[in-house]
């Protein structure tokens, strides 16, 4: 096997968590460009079926709550009913709560309830995934590869200075410390499973993006570029290589890492 052949999915089955997100969106169809089948999960079945039609025929959309514990195996048993079997699982959902104003609420007035609708989805949710599937793997006895997306606020805090003046979504943003916590302990996470499973050679890895372009404003973007070593926010595009790293058999000696697509910015 070359090198470069190394990077291709062929006869793989791939399941993308937040498929049909920003970034969903394009890992699943990188995966899909490198040869994988793959299963588009996420919370909209509507939207997870009309992404995964954008992919083809080796593409299949499925709704699923990640913070549901019937909902994860149901959803997992249907992914292996249709496909056969799971080699790659993509923890990438998460979410900023139904009440996107409540999110960006200061620290000092944040509402528990935010925080554990959060933490249901960002840290539960990849807990309830990563059994479900990792269970398969291990009974299946051919290995797998794991990665979970977590985020540069869960290797650093954020610089609060590049949030005065900034707008997304109708209103001004933060990094609240629900995220940060939550990206935390997904790489926590990644790096015990890492341990775990290593033996029934199953890797886990963690993908970290930096701060990617998606529709703040000019302000925003000024000054998150202006704290990058690389002077600018990422491109969606620029993530799904990573991806297909992690999840190809070029990184088959590689587990229990964060790899940071950042610019540089936990550089600094």
């Amino acid at each position: 096997m070359t090198a470069l052949s190394k990077f291709q999915l062929d006869g793989k089955v791939a399941l993308v968590t937040g498929g049909a997100g920003i970034l969903g969106q394009k890992f699943c169809a990188g995966l899909a460009e490198a040869g994988a089948k793959v299963a588009v999960v996420d919370l909209d079945a509507s939207a997870a079926q009309a992404a995964a039609a954008r992919l083809g025929d080796n593409a299949v959309g499925f709704g699923c709550d990640i913070a549901d514990p019937a909902s994860v195996q149901a959803c997992v048993a249907a992914v292996i009913a249709r496909f056969g079997a799971i080699d790659i699982l993509h923890n990438n959902a998460a979410t900023k709560s139904r009440d996107v104003r409540a999110f960006f609420t200061p620290f000092e007035d944040y509402s528990l309830d935010t925080w554990r609708e959060v933490m249901a989805v960002n840290i539960d949710g990849m807990f309830l995934m990563a059994q479900a599937v990792g269970k398969h793997m291990v009974a299946r006895g051919q290995g797998g590869a794991v990665i979970q997306t977590a985020s540069i606020y869960g290797l650093v805090g954020p610089d609060s200075r590049i949030y005065e003046g900034s707008d997304y979504l109708g209103g001004p943003i933060n990094t609240p410390a629900v995220y940060a916590a939550s990206k935390a302990a997904v790489v926590g996470l990644t790096k015990w499973l890492a341990t775990h499973w290593a033996k029934s050679g199953i890797r886990v890895n963690c993908l970290v993006p930096g701060g990617v372009s998606s529709g703040q404003n000019g302000v925003f973007s000024e000054r998150y570029s202006e704290r990058v070593p690389m002077g600018r926010m990422a491109q969606a595009d620029e993530m799904v290589p990573a991806l297909l790293y992690l999840a190809s058999d070029a990184s088959s000696y590689v587990t229990g890492q964060v790899l940071a697509v950042d610019g540089g910015w936990t550089a600094w």
